[in-house]
């Protein structure tokens, strides 16, 4: 199919009498009102850019300072001390010549009341600086807080209690500090005493210490050097060798997904989906690029989080390379890129400078599904480049994509706010198998076909021939949680604000004078063709190992866990602990992810949820000893655990601090058996929490079907489980369990069983524990109401 041409602004043909030209007047209306559009978004960058540079004082209180220090002269009294007098000394010669001895005045005040206002705009964000640097309170016990806390609260809400924009924290962030040595190294030994026997613990011990006697404090010494000079000392280096430096496949290895509603679809049109969806993630973007979302904050509390992750959100690709990749940001795009069986498609979601209406994009997607074209030759499995090997994707990137309509094609998907795929196949909890169903969902987001998403795009959205739709979210330029949010406020909007008609389909009108959506137009060489097989065989044999298990856990929820005074994301952990175990026989290196968002720039920690009181507790249970013994074991636990993951939050993690020490080793050209050995050890357990950070959208009282299935990823060790899950309302917790079909010691399905069971049996052991405390003080209780 020939490529479809967009109306030009003006024509013009050469005749006997000379050039006729035409123009064409509604051609150059929608220029003229597209940078109209332009010119808005520049002057509103510009205002959120003096706002949040003067936060948290306002522009406004420029004002307010020049009438005092004016009032204050206009009494005979010198505020600044002689320094008014002194700035109208050094004034250009020509304002002596042009002003009056008042007039010189007043301008000297002026710049003197300016300065003033900066100074005291650098004092308040610095006094903010030192407020969130501040994270003992973390570290206090509930309902035990101390008046140091307490002040520290009170100064934190007065510095904050000007509405901030999105960006407004950023520059009173505090850095990622750079832990002592000697603290990483002993708590290293710590974590993995429960994996070790004594030998092996006594062999590791003798390591650990000659490498912080000798060549860790060298290491330590240029690592603290580079946390002066950085913003964060940590992510700039975990970005390139942890992701963009990875030359193996990025789909089921670093990509993960995120899924919809549960029980509930919007709708069945997959037309009327995708316009909803396109527009609530448009609508997303504007909050973003305006600065009207809300910071995030730790919940419960008023302390900012970074929001640096979301500047790379939309517009956002990652370009392969031979030896690195690159992820690209552009400014503004007003189209998307769609995918549909085997065809690419631009579709420009502005028209005259306005968002499309729902129902336009409906519209426009009802027409890429109506057409029955065939793909060009090699088009419909080109994706498979990006879910294959970096090394040939970039090869071929370079010498077939690189000039002519192959670039301007690839231009179209990379430059694209995000990339859609109009998948022709049902998915979702339905059926007579709605378990199994599931988990050809999981793995459905996962990985597709391995070559109908664009695995590069920073997320591709994924609509269903029935309505479901999904997300599959490319990892370097941001974690989990910031694309967790971006979806919450997708489906929330989708289904409670723009909603549909009675016949499924977007409400408002339509203007179907639309041009059509724009074909990408390909030629693609037989070699890139031969390339294209090789990659999607890559792909597809990584994705038939990939074993996906997704279950709802509906016994209890996080209400019945808090009503036992322990938190729930330890409960999850210890049981998870009790279930590797229980499956395997033994613990192993276990990663759960927490953020590092207290400090800007910060991206992630790891939580060694395998500690000796963990796998203390669990011995214990799977030794048959009392309860009596057991319940105290599991306390301990607990809060073992919760302490380790306020260290990690707090900048006083392990390993974000040995793996910095080893980059530098390796800049350095020297080798350390310690840290070798250490980053060499496989994580046979990888776990995240997805968490909820906007329940305020989802009315899971009055709509409880609206409950979010969360999302999850690919197994981190070839003989290991990847476990994603997500604590829904007070009675659910969804999980996503992972493994590969080609280790014989692993099923997803089997694991899926155990975190039940284990759950289940805790549950059980500490609900005894609170029936027997309940009995022993109802008596006493009853005496006293007599």
């Amino acid at each position: 199919m020939a490529e479809a041409h967009q109306a030009v602004a003006f024509q013009f043909t050469i005749t006997p009498e000379g050039i006729d030209l035409q123009l064409s007047y509604q051609a150059l209306n929608q220029i003229y009102l597209s940078g109209v559009r332009s010119w808005k978004k520049r002057v509103s960058r510009m205002r959120n850019s003096l706002i949040k540079g003067v936060y948290p004082a306002s522009p406004s209180s420029w004002l307010f300072v020049v009438i005092a220090i004016l009032a204050t002269m206009y009494m005979r009294s010198d505020p600044s001390m002689g320094l008014i007098t002194k700035i109208q000394q050094h004034l250009p010669l020509s304002l002596h010549v042009s002003l009056s001895s008042q007039g010189q005045t007043m301008v000297s005040a002026l710049v003197f009341s300016t300065l003033l206002w900066l100074s005291l705009i650098l004092a308040l964000r610095f006094c903010l600086k030192l407020l969130l640097s501040y994270h003992q309170w973390m570290f206090e016990q509930h309902g035990r807080v101390s008046n140091v806390t307490k002040v520290w609260v009170t100064l934190l809400r007065l510095l904050s209690s000007r509405k901030p924009l999105l960006y407004s924290y950023q520059t009173s962030l505090p850095h990622l500090p750079v832990p002592p040595i000697k603290d990483t190294v002993s708590r290293y030994l710590q974590s993995v005493r429960p994996l070790l026997t004594d030998p092996e613990y006594k062999r590791m011990t003798e390591l650990a210490n000659h490498f912080e006697l000798n060549l860790g404090n060298r290491l330590q010494r240029y690592l603290k050097l580079k946390a002066l000079w950085a913003t964060n000392y940590v992510s700039d280096w975990w970005e390139e060798y942890i992701y963009l430096r990875s030359r193996g496949p990025i789909m089921v290895n670093s990509n993960y997904y995120g899924m919809d509603f549960l029980y509930v679809t919007p709708t069945p049109v997959q037309a009327a989906r995708a316009g909803n969806t396109i527009t609530a993630l448009l609508l997303y973007r504007r909050k973003v690029n305006r600065e009207e979302l809300k910071p995030t904050r730790v919940p419960g509390t008023v302390i900012p989080l970074c929001a640096a992750q979301c500047e790379r959100m939309f517009n956002t690709t990652r370009t392969p390379g031979d030896q690195t990749d690159v992820l690209q940001h552009w400014q503004d795009s007003e189209f998307v890129a769609v995918y549909h069986k085997g065809r690419y498609f631009r579709l420009w979601v502005y028209r005259a400078g306005r968002l499309l209406s729902p129902r336009e994009i409906e519209y426009q997607i009802q027409r890429i599904l109506d057409d029955l074209s065939p793909p060009q030759p090699g088009e419909d499995k080109l994706g498979a480049l990006t879910a294959g090997d970096r090394m040939p994707w970039s090869r071929m990137r370079k010498q077939y994509f690189s000039s002519g309509i192959n670039k301007r094609s690839l231009d179209a998907i990379e430059r694209a706010a995000f990339f859609i795929t109009l998948d022709d196949e049902e998915q979702g909890m339905r059926g007579e198998d709605p378990a199994g169903n599931l988990d050809r969902y999981a793995k459905s987001l996962l990985h597709g076909k391995c070559y109908d998403r664009w695995f590069d795009k920073s997320f591709s959205i994924v609509i269903y021939k029935n309505g479901k739709s999904g997300l599959n979210a490319e990892h370097s330029w941001a974690d989990a949680p910031t694309v967790a949010h971006l979806w919450e406020y997708t489906l929330a909007t989708d289904a409670f604000q723009l909603g549909y008609t009675e016949d499924g389909h977007c409400k408002g009108d339509v203007d179907r004078t639309l041009p059509m959506p724009q074909r990408l137009v390909w030629d693609i060489p037989s070699e890139v063709q031969a390339q294209v097989c090789i990659s999607l065989a890559v792909a597809q044999a990584l994705a038939d190992d990939v074993d996906c298990h997704v279950f709802p856990f509906r016994e209890f929820g996080k209400g019945r866990i808090k009503k036992l005074r322990v938190s729930p994301d330890a409960f999850i952990q210890i049981g998870l602990q009790l279930a590797y175990y229980r499956d395997r026989g033994g613990f192993c290196l276990t990663y759960e992810a927490s953020m590092t968002r207290l400090f800007r720039e910060g991206r992630t920690e790891t939580v060694r949820s395998c500690s000796n009181e963990s796998s203390a507790f669990v011995k214990a249970l799977e030794n048959g000893e009392a309860e009596e013994q057991c319940r105290p074991l599991f306390r301990l636990a607990s809060e073992r655990h919760q302490n380790l993951y306020r260290l990690a939050m707090t900048g006083a993690g392990i390993d974000r601090h040995l793996f910095c020490l080893y980059v530098v080793s390796k800049y350095l050209g020297v080798e350390s058996p310690f840290l070798k050995e250490v980053l060499s050890e496989p994580w046979r357990l990888s776990t995240s929490q997805t968490p909820v950070q906007q329940m305020e959208l989802f009315d899971l009282k009055n709509n409880p079907e609206f409950i979010s299935l969360g999302g999850g990823f690919g197994p981190v060790a070839d003989d290991g489980y990847g476990v994603s899950y997500i604590i829904v309302g007070e009675d659910m917790i969804n999980f996503h369990v992972s493994s590969k079909h080609s280790c014989s010691q692993t099923d997803s399905h089997r694991f899926g069983a155990q975190i039940s069971k284990a759950l289940q049996d805790i549950m059980t052991l500490l609900s005894a524990d609170t029936k027997t405390a309940t009995k022993g003080t109802a008596k006493p209780q009853a005496k006293k109401l007599l």
